[in-house]
């Protein structure tokens, strides 16, 4: 398994590719396979781990990303032989080391962070083997083995006893992710807005958050770890993921239905197939739809969302699929 060594896998706080990485690689483990976790030195696994990176880059502004990340993915193929599948969960760069060895590959596609990039996806199509995490980021000149939903932990999240009448924001702090559209949607109903996540862009946190903190109804939790996510998730009237671009997939939505909180999502990227509008939540148009779903939210059975999360985004779900892919590449 090829992680990423931004973070720590599994990461403290944000980390949503080194955090499939590792569900993956434990849910693997659990089953009786053998694997070796590419991964940050300080990672925790039961596989076994080969790092060349003591810690993740964007935690040492020692490291250099380029240099690590190069020894990092050559690691891994310079050992190929040692493997029967090589899980990529990295992105494109290490497809060009695939034509090197004999040992087929499968790619999590994880989204495409610019058009630029898929050439290379295109170049390796035929010779490797990709997975999408939603039907909505399959690229059309692309060929997919599956498409498979990230998995989570549902166990380690859970119905919380006394939910409040407050909202969540739970993501990056940047203009794609919509804070300060939750902001506008928490003043206009009059409820309290937790916000929670690292801040990805200063100066949209700087201008859209930051003034906003001193008025008593927005309030800003910092980045959370993971023990924290099912008291912040669980505990909030509904987390408002209003959306300004095409995700791929979304943890914190995934997670928020685990916890039984309706989710009010911008109708973009995947939202459509993680959210059942009426059932666990609402897909909106714009600011003055989510402000109407606030209130909607509350007919909604937080035990009926969780059941539902757990039957569609439990780990062993997700394990099992990939599982199923693997066997499929390697059947004589």
């Amino acid at each position: 398994m090829l992680a990423p060594i931004a973070w720590r896998t599994p990461p403290v706080h944000y980390g949503p590719w080194e955090l499939f990485a590792s569900l993956l690689t434990e849910g693997l483990v659990a089953l009786g396979h053998d694997v070796t976790l590419f991964a940050t030195g300080d990672s925790i696994t039961d596989a076994a781990l080969h790092a060349t990176s003591p810690t993740g880059w964007s935690e040492d502004d020692t490291i250099d990303p380029k240099v690590a990340e190069c020894l990092h993915i050559a690691s891994v193929f310079e050992r190929a032989a040692d493997f029967d599948v090589i899980h990529n969960g990295f992105d494109f760069l290490p497809l060009t080391y695939s034509g090197l060895v004999d040992t087929p590959v499968v790619t999590t596609i994880h989204g495409f962070s610019s058009p630029a990039i898929v050439p290379v996806y295109e170049r390796y199509d035929a010779t490797t083997t990709y997975v999408a995490i939603s039907d909505a980021d399959r690229h059309p000149r692309l060929t997919y083995a599956a498409t498979i939903h990230h998995g989570i932990d549902v166990d380690a999240l859970g119905l919380h006893p006394d939910p409040g009448e407050h909202l969540v924001f739970f993501g990056r702090i940047h203009p794609d992710k919509g804070a300060a559209q939750a902001i506008e949607v928490a003043h206009r109903t009059g409820r309290r807005l937790d916000i929670a996540g690292i801040v990805q862009d200063e100066r949209y946190f700087h201008d859209e958050v930051l003034p906003h903190l001193d008025d008593g109804r927005v309030r800003y939790l910092g980045p959370v770890e993971g023990t924290r996510r099912s008291e912040i998730l669980g505990g909030a009237h509904a987390l408002l993921h209003l959306i300004d671009f095409d995700e791929p997939f979304g943890y914190s939505v995934a997670e928020a239905l685990a916890c039984g909180t309706p989710v009010i999502a911008h109708d973009r990227g995947s939202m459509g197939e993680l959210i059942r509008p009426g059932v666990d939540g609402f897909l909106t148009r714009d600011v003055d739809d989510a402000v109407t779903a606030v209130d909607e939210a509350a007919s909604l059975d937080r035990a009926r969302i969780r059941a539902s999360a757990r039957q569609r985004f439990d780990r062993a779900t997700m394990v099992q699929r990939y599982v199923d892919v693997y066997d499929a590449l390697l059947a004589p």
